[in-house]
């Protein structure tokens, strides 16, 4: 395969990959489903659902590490979906595995 083509063929992938982010969304629950957050592959929140059950004035730290808790698991699953789309875009190019 020439340099042209291997460079044509990695530029249609990374427009692939970009697409493939916009459309990419996540969600994470902990807490029993008490805290359920989405996120963008792009890393970005898209949604906060907050069971009102929990909302406690006297205990605010406990939904704050609700929160952060599973923020942090939708962002773990986006870079864990991001690793299997890079190494399946990888292998799709000769010489690069």
């Amino acid at each position: 395969m020439n340099m042209r083509q291997l460079m044509k063929q990695a530029q249609e992938m990374q427009e692939k990959m970009q697409r493939e982010l916009t459309e990419l969304v996540k969600e994470a629950s902990v807490g029993g489903g008490m805290v359920t957050v989405k996120m963008s592959g792009k890393k970005q929140l898209v949604s906060v659902k907050i069971d009102p059950e929990i909302v406690d004035p006297e205990d605010v730290s406990m939904l704050e590490d609700l929160v952060l808790a599973a923020v942090n698991e939708a962002n773990r699953q986006v870079d864990e979906a991001l690793q299997g789309k890079v190494g399946s875009m990888a292998s799709g190019i000769p010489g690069l595995t």
